[in-house]
């Protein structure tokens, strides 16, 4: 019954609100982990979440996790590289220690209600569950990460609060609330298998797994997501990691560049050199197409609007943004989104077509 279902699902998020996680303490024991892979998710979070459990194994000489392939459906589910992978139906899922959920794009027209449905089954029946890039958005329109603190990938974040109110969004690179383990995406989901392995198998395990892949941990799973490598900018100069920053805070509201110089300690020729030396390109010119690539993303993913899209890029108008961008992309948006759509990532997005 709907009702009992509810009351069910509101029980079981303060339960898991509170509890500690099982699932992160020190294990003997091998896991049973279902991977849910959904259609045009991406392969570099799908193997940042299967590989660092198979080379624990090989490290630790003894099988410490076994997984499981899961889809939505009937078919195997094809990621956004072209193949496919071999996987059982979500249906038949059962006897697991946690569920993984692997997303991408085109989240909404797979979160069916049958799919949420039999998630929400699943979910009392595991120690942990796992939203790993676009993941988080079928946890979350599950119910299951109500009152739970909760992060997905950067592109989404903004658009992820405001359609889960229940949900405390946080832009890091994962968040572990309860049994609940969220990324950003593929990088920080190694970095989260990783500190899990460290949890359950001592640090030991966790340095010799990351060492496989010559992975050297830089940043905190707090530290903020950034659309660029600020520690490869800040390594080439901290003012120029600072300016790129402050651009990409104001891709609405761009300022002059000037301001920008002040900001960082620097005079505007001085910026500008100091970006011609280290990117190739005159600050104006790199801070115009960080906006202009930001308004590609949005044609190609979202359903927003040509107005919305130039409001949101700080071109102002539709007109404006349509000259700046056939310009850089060799045709308008409206032609571009066309040729091009990938299809939205989000639930919200998706399910309003």
């Amino acid at each position: 019954m709907p009702g009992i279902a509810a009351v069910a699902i509101a029980i079981y998020a303060v339960v898991m609100t509170f509890c500690e996680a099982p699932f992160l303490l020190p294990a003997r024991a091998p896991a049973r982990i279902g991977i849910l892979v959904l259609d045009q998710c991406n392969t570099l979070s799908l193997a940042a979440t299967v590989d660092p459990l198979r080379a624990a194994n090989r490290r630790a000489g003894r099988p410490l996790y076994h997984w499981t392939f899961l889809s939505t459906g009937s078919t195997p589910p094809r990621l956004t590289a072209g193949f496919a992978v071999p996987a059982r139906p979500l249906a038949r899922a059962d006897d697991l220690d946690a569920l993984a959920i692997v997303a991408g794009f085109r989240i909404g027209q797979q979160a069916t209600p049958g799919v949420l449905g039999r998630i929400r089954q699943l979910a009392p029946r595991v120690d942990a569950l796992m939203g790993i890039d676009g993941g988080s958005w079928l946890l979350a329109a599950a119910g299951l990460l109500d009152g739970h603190r909760a992060t997905t990938h950067w592109e989404d974040l903004e658009e992820f609060a405001a359609r889960f109110p229940r949900v405390e969004a946080v832009d890091a690179r994962f968040v572990i609330s309860g049994r609940c383990m969220t990324t950003a995406g593929a990088a920080p989901c190694l970095d989260m298998m990783l500190h899990m392995l460290s949890l359950r198998h001592g640090h030991e395990l966790a340095l010799q797994v990351a060492g496989t892949f010559l992975y050297d941990q830089a940043r905190a799973p707090e530290a903020l997501q950034g659309r660029l490598p600020s520690g490869d900018l800040a390594r080439r100069d901290p003012r120029l990691a600072a300016a790129v920053e402050a651009m990409l805070a104001r891709l609405e509201d761009p300022v002059p560049v000037a301001t920008i110089a002040r900001r960082v300690g620097l005079s505007a020729k001085g910026l500008e050199g100091l970006f011609r030396r280290t990117l190739g390109v005159p600050p104006g010119t790199f801070w115009r197409n960080l906006r202009l690539d930001e308004a590609r993303r949005l044609v190609e993913e979202t359903a927003l609007g040509m107005r919305e899209i130039s409001l949101r890029t700080g071109f102002g108008s539709a007109a404006s943004l349509s000259r700046a961008f056939s310009r850089r992309f060799g045709m308008a948006p409206a032609s571009w989104r066309a040729q091009k759509r990938l299809g939205p990532r989000s639930v919200t997005t998706a399910s309003s077509g």
